[in-house]
């Protein structure tokens, strides 16, 4: 989450270009996001599991990242692909997404939700049980879940797709009875698939990751160019590691230090 968000302040103040990330998580962790309530996390659970926690820049719910591919788009909102509302960026980024899961053999849509656009009433402490528009779907099972953020005119979206597994264990690490922890299980199966149930195996990490990179570059017109992080971000990352995603505040106190 640091290297997101010291890419994002690298790319506002013109020290970097628009920047597609790929990457994945060890050990297993749990992301809330931006003001979700930190009691929704069971820690002595969480820690029992061996997996880790950590607080988002974006909102949404809680996600557990393992097994996956995450994504993240960052640049500036005066970008084409990026500009206007929220959901016009989410609509032409979802073109990308869609391109992704084709080239894997995948045929999803990207579907909006009438009743969000009123104001839903949805609730439930996990990304994958709660609806949200454009989201990327397969037979109405959402496969891909994204959250967006906006700071000083940069754009970061950055999303999960999982590749296999039981999106169901999250569950283990959340404050629920044991009888919330089924119904919130079965909802999850029931709204979400990874792609190893809609395609009967897993595609690795590294084919994903390479769909991914055709799919930005053909949708949006794009050309990518290999790169590490920049000094600059290097920096930048140790000091949001220090100051903010690994500091327990952050984490836990939120209202504290908004």
């Amino acid at each position: 989450m640091a290297v997101d968000e010291g890419i994002l302040e690298a790319v506002t103040r013109g020290l970097s270009p628009t920047t597609l990330r790929l990457y994945a998580w060890e050990p297993p962790c749990l992301s809330i996001g931006y003001a979700q309530p930190f009691g929704d996390v069971d820690i002595a659970s969480l820690s029992s599991l061996g997996w880790e926690l950590v607080r988002r820049p974006t909102g949404g719910r809680a996600i557990l990242h393992t097994d996956e591919l995450t994504y993240s788009v960052i640049g500036l909102q005066q970008d084409p692909n990026l500009s206007g509302t929220v959901l016009e960026s989410y609509q032409r980024l979802s073109a990308a997404l869609l391109k992704a899961l084709e080239i894997l053999g995948v045929a999803a849509l990207a579907e909006t939700n009438p009743s969000l656009a009123q104001g839903s009433d949805a609730q439930g402490p996990i990304c994958f049980e709660v609806p949200s528009n454009y989201e990327i779907t397969v037979n109405g099972k959402k496969v891909i879940g994204s959250a967006q953020a906006r700071k000083k005119g940069g754009v970061l979206q950055h999303g999960s797709l999982p590749l296999k597994g039981d999106l169901a264990r999250i569950t283990s690490a959340l404050s629920l009875s044991i009888d919330e922890r089924q119904s919130a299980g079965l909802r999850v199966h029931a709204r979400a698939a990874t792609l190893e149930e809609i395609l009967g195996s897993a595609p690795s990490w590294e084919r994903a990751a390479e769909a991914f990179q055709r799919a930005f570059e053909s949708a949006l017109n794009l050309e990518l160019q290999p790169s590490g992080l920049s000094t600059w971000e290097e920096k930048r990352v140790q000091e949001l590691v220090r100051d903010k995603y690994g500091n327990q505040d952050w984490t836990i106190k939120l209202e504290q230090v908004r």
